[in-house]
């Protein structure tokens, strides 16, 4: 594809290239535009970038926009398409960019361009009659986006504010060609049906209340699942040589300042008054890690020392925002602090990095690897972050892990390693996370004691692995569509009699099964067999024992597998033979 660059040059570049696909993407936004102000000539054009899965577009309409209105601006892009209209780049003055919105009547433009220095040149593409503000870059036709989709509406507060107005976002996608759409929208499809919100309310899993948005309430089963993955968590640590520690989940503003998080991530925090001082509400857990470690001196001796805390933390995230248990306002969060020696943060990035490749390996996830540097907005000396970032680089090719840089997307107090997990049907999401810090235990003055008898401030890892739990759960919940694994699942067995004569045979089977450390239901409805096992294959539950006046008179069980079907009879024995061979210890 011929790209159309902000100084006018021309570069190829393909769609599988992320110059392409966003100059692919951001085209399609304005033929969007385009067709949008000739449909509704008055409406307002605010923004519209590419994304990650496609565009969106910013408008103030004069009347209620819906989805509805999609079929008729479809069509104008799919003309605008076919007449094949250049997109011509040129720079204008201030004073010429200002009068062209003036006459255009874009009261959101002419305040972007109110932002902007009066001297500086401002970029313009047209296409037709249209004409954008935009840096680019973008195609040199329109007739290359052969293939788009307007996926859905939503609000949109401008530049993010809500002070500001609502305005009206529609979002879309384009490819190359009908395939590609086909099967991305195929993709999402299969997504609506994984949605984890909707599955957690079938499954009975967890409820997002509007007495507490953001704060997810975990029902029985939901709260039992999150303990098994806790659990795994818990045993995997102290086998890796962790101990566990619980911080409290309120500090002052002291050590918040110390930390560098009052000035660095206030506006996400909660706070409130005790005893006329200023508190607040954990966000993460590492400065009450820090007062931890300094409770009592270290030697050289005891490090690595590797500590770690499934702390409760709340994060003010913006309502728009929340989505689910994937953005929430409280979670627990799966972290670890690691303090060190300099010549021992080779093998501890290396170790961290091998449990998070077992850790994904168990759920069946495939993975890769961002290396994120330094941004703008962080603290410590240009030689201190030289190091750390040295140090990631060196563990991850010793490791021989593949990996890209993530330029500028670093925490304030150091770089990191961030893991982006791939589910079932193909999409990321960052969950694990090494990073690398030698400012904190500077700003905490931490200390150990070396071979030499001298004071050393140690070197500290942060990391998390599962990210928080409810998000990882979120993301398992759609990975396995709610069919979770044998080990995994909140109801392993489902009990069904066939009538109310064969309950007590049922019960007999479910008092063994427990025993065996067997998590299993008995649905003594007075329903007929076969809504038992509509309702248990609903559930998702893994197996299902029918229970008749057969298997009473000989003491065994009909098995159905859930995706599998009707395994036959079998004594308890042979079924307990079978489920530990799909890995569940029994007692």
């Amino acid at each position: 594809m011929k790209i159309k660059m902000k100084d006018g040059s021309i570069k190829e570049s393909g769609f599988e290239e992320e110059l392409g696909k966003n100059a692919f993407r951001h085209t399609t936004a304005h033929i969007l535009a385009q067709a949008v102000k000739r449909l509704y000539p008055d409406t307002k054009c605010a923004i519209g970038p590419a994304i990650s899965d496609g565009f969106y577009y910013d408008f103030d309409f004069t009347f209620h926009f819906s989805e509805e209105n999609f079929s008729e601006i479809e069509a104008e892009m799919k003309k605008i398409v076919k007449e094949n209209l250049q997109l011509r780049h040129f720079t204008k003055d201030h004073k010429w960019a200002m009068k062209a919105m003036e006459e255009r009547k874009e009261a959101y433009k002419i305040e972007m361009l109110l932002d902007l220095p009066e001297d500086e040149e401002i970029s313009f593409y047209r296409q037709g009659e249209y004409l954008e503000m935009c840096a680019g870059p973008h195609l040199a036709y329109t007739s290359a986006v052969r293939a788009f989709k307007l996926l859905s509406v939503a609000g949109a507060y401008w530049r993010g504010n809500e002070n500001n107005k609502m305005l009206t976002r529609i979002y879309g996608t384009s490819f190359p060609n009908e395939e590609m759409l086909t099967e991305y929208l195929n993709r999402l499809e299969e997504a609506k049906k994984r949605d984890h919100r909707k599955l957690g309310k079938e499954l009975g899993l967890f409820a997002l209340l509007e007495e507490g948005p953001g704060f997810p309430f975990f029902l029985p089963k939901g709260l039992l699942l999150k303990n098994l993955l806790v659990d795994y968590w818990r045993k995997l640590h102290a086998r890796e040589g962790y101990v566990e520690i619980a911080t409290p989940i309120m500090l002052n503003q002291k050590l918040w300042e110390t930390s560098g998080h009052w000035e660095h991530y206030r506006d996400n925090m909660y706070t409130t008054s005790i005893d006329g001082a200023q508190f607040a509400i954990k966000p993460m857990s590492c400065p009450g890690g820090m007062l931890v470690y300094k409770m009592e001196p270290h030697s050289y001796r005891e490090l690595p020392l590797r500590i770690s805390e499934l702390g409760l933390i709340h994060r003010n995230e913006k309502s728009g925002t929340l989505h689910g248990l994937m953005r929430v306002r409280c979670c627990t969060q799966d972290d670890a602090h690691i303090f060190m020696t300099p010549d021992q943060i080779p093998d501890e990035i290396k170790g961290v990095a091998r449990l998070i490749h077992e850790v994904y390996s168990a759920f069946g996830f495939s993975y890769h690897v961002e290396l994120s540097t330094r941004p703008e907005n962080s603290i410590g000396s240009d030689a201190d972050w030289e190091m750390a970032t040295d140090g990631l680089k060196s563990a991850l090719d010793d490791l021989g892990l593949p990996y890209v840089i993530n330029e500028g997307d670093g925490a304030f107090y150091g770089p990191k390693i961030d893991f982006h997990l791939e589910d079932s049907i193909g999409r990321t999401w960052q969950c694990g996370t090494i990073q690398l810090d030698f400012q904190l235990p500077q700003r905490f003055e931490a200390e150990y004691i070396g071979k030499d008898g001298n004071r050393y401030r140690p070197i500290m890892i942060h990391r998390v692995i599962f990210g928080s739990i409810e998000r990882f759960l979120g993301i398992l919940i759609e990975h396995y569509a709610g069919k979770f694994p044998l080990w995994l699942s909140p109801v392993q067995i489902k009990i069904l009699p066939i009538s109310d004569k064969y309950i007590g045979y049922a019960n007999e089977i479910k008092s063994i099964l427990k025993q065996e450390g067997l998590r299993c239901e008995l649905d003594d409805r007075t329903e007929k067999i076969g809504c038992k096992i509509r309702t248990a294959q609903l559930e998702k539950v893994p197996y299902m024992l029918i229970i008749g006046g057969k298997e009473a008179e000989t003491n065994r069980v009909s098995v159905r597998k859930r995706d599998v079907g009707d395994l036959g009879s079998m004594a308890i024995e042979e079924l307990l033979d079978a489920l530990r061979k799909e890995g569940i210890q029994t007692r």
